[in-house]
């Protein structure tokens, strides 16, 4: 069971509703939104419904739970949400879908027009199939089993990876330094990514100007470059934040980067690194 009882959004649910939650994402300015999957693979939404971003076809809220039928019986094995807002969402089987806003086409449907339902985006990339997604505010990633890496949507710091900052309206191969690369992971932060690789290698891309791509510099970068800060390590995950990020190793080791005004990278001052 996954403890959700902590989210306000979830206070009018009873016991056995939420000891069928497998897995959740919490989203919204006040955490007044929810997508969450059910132990027999059913999708479910609740919340307020701002930029349609419940995926349920209107924008009608609801305090009680509604059930995505378009997502019956799919497996779901990643979910992440942008403050756009949109949402990603892969299956077992592959498939991507999204939905929400799509002012900079981060749905990655090639237009601007906003989901009100679940897309599905898959097909664009050409039989890929995808294990994992990560949001940034307006933009998209996909990792797809064979270790291909892929972008699309806000591009103005470089964020997609291309080698420039045009906007880029459907998924597109983040190649360059990754271009024979293996990679096993992908986080977004609000206008960056970062992956890690099967050698335990991690490359960032994208703004900068909070050192949360970790490269020693506050320089964006339109192009994956590697954290040799990192280097002779085996990182084993990565997670980021709205401008910090963080590395676990094979060692148990964690290490933190990028803004730091809460005291987020635990360093026991508020001092960027």
């Amino acid at each position: 069971m996954v403890d959700v009882t902590k989210w306000p959004i979830f206070s009018m649910m009873g016991p056995q509703e939420l000891s069928s939650i497998r897995k959740a994402c919490v989203f919204g300015t006040s955490a007044n939104e929810a997508v969450f999957i059910t132990k027999d693979d059913e999708v479910y939404v609740i919340g307020l419904n701002c930029s349609s971003c419940l995926g349920t076809g209107d924008s009608q809220s609801s305090i009680v739970p509604k059930k995505l039928d378009f997502l019956s019986g799919r497996k779901v094995v990643s979910v992440s949400y942008g403050s756009g807002p949109h949402i990603l969402l892969a299956t077992e089987d592959g498939e991507l879908f999204a939905w929400g806003h799509n002012g900079y086409s981060q749905l990655g449907n090639g237009t601007t027009n906003q989901g009100a339902a679940p897309l599905l985006v898959s097909a664009i990339l050409l039989n890929k199939k995808v294990t994992e997604v990560a949001c940034g505010s307006h933009h998209s990633m996909a990792l797809t089993d064979s270790g291909e890496v892929y972008a699309w949507g806000y591009n103005n710091c470089g964020q997609v990876g291309s080698g420039s900052t045009a906007n880029q309206p459907t998924p597109r191969r983040v190649s360059s330094c990754l271009q024979n690369k293996v990679a096993v992971g992908i986080v977004c932060g609000q206008t960056s990514s970062l992956a890690v690789l099967d050698n335990g290698e991690v490359y960032g891309w994208g703004f900068n100007g909070n050192g949360q791509l970790g490269l020693g510099n506050s320089g964006n970068q339109l192009t994956p470059c590697r954290l040799a800060a990192l280097q002779g390590l085996c990182v084993q995950q990565i997670v980021s934040g709205y401008a910090h990020s963080l590395a676990l190793t094979d060692e148990g080791l964690l290490f933190a980067w990028g803004a730091n005004t809460y005291g987020q990278l635990g360093t026991g001052n508020k001092a960027t690194s």
